[in-house]
């Protein structure tokens, strides 16, 4: 058994000492010190949230963007296959995604906190990994602190957010509650297909809107790591212009 501990302190040792040396040889090649390295993923960071919190807030921000729009939950997709045969099928199903997208491009705005404090907690452990990561390293690093809080804060906004009239003065919960309505009418009671009775909407906003800001957050940070013309700081010139 001691051999075993002593053996294993010994893997861990090499290991830490392994990284230690590639985190020196990085900062002798590159001439970066410690802090420039923290200072630059932070900046880089900072500069892909706002840009991207800043991007979805505005109107049609999820809307009209394919890669982040929102379309109907889960137990709704059924509806996509019946929609002619609703009557005004087809402008409450784009009342009910329009909607939808409104909400989340409300809510955007409350992740600039969070993401604040995340980043401001980037350690130089972090840091080395996240600088010899992919291209989303830091992306993913962002999400593994943020995705939980994100969601605690967002869900409440999100659900006040659906309740708001923010478009034709309907809330995107009544619009998204018509087109169910409409859609289980149309079943005849269930008789022509099977009615739709659950209602994941806010939850299913919530993660979507979520996973928009990271897909974003992660585009961002390709661009500062991969061209120069969104290097806008002299800390991200020297960090990731090599």
């Amino acid at each position: 058994m001691k051999k075993y501990y002593v053996l294993t302190a010994l893997i861990i040792g090499i290991f830490s000492f392994s990284a230690c040396e590639k985190a020196q040889q990085i900062l002798d090649a590159t001439g970066l010190s410690n802090d420039e390295v923290i200072q630059g993923l932070k900046s880089a960071l900072n500069v892909g949230s706002d840009t991207s919190v800043t991007t979805l807030s505005k109107v049609d921000g999820y809307f009209k963007d394919q890669a982040v729009k929102i379309l109907l939950p889960e137990e709704a997709q059924p509806v996509y296959n019946v929609i002619n045969s609703i009557p005004g099928g087809s402008i409450l199903l784009d009342n009910a995604i329009q909607s939808i997208n409104r909400a989340a491009e409300d809510a955007a705005p409350e992740a600039k906190v969070i993401f604040t404090d995340a980043i401001t907690g980037i350690t130089i452990a972090d840091g080395f990994s996240i600088l010899n990561g992919g291209d989303t390293a830091a992306t993913v690093y962002l999400n593994s602190k943020t995705y939980q809080p994100l969601t605690q804060v967002f869900q409440p906004k999100i659900d006040a957010s659906l309740a708001k009239p923010l478009l034709f003065n309907t809330s995107a919960s009544e619009s998204y509650t018509k087109l169910l309505n409409a859609y289980n009418t149309a079943s005849l009671g269930g008789i022509l297909y099977p009615e739709i009775k659950t209602n994941s909407l806010s939850e299913h906003v919530t993660k979507k809107a979520l996973d928009g800001l990271f897909i974003k957050v992660a585009a961002e940070e390709k661009k500062i790591r991969q061209d120069p013309l969104h290097q806008v700081s002299d800390i991200l010139k020297k960090v990731f212009g090599g």
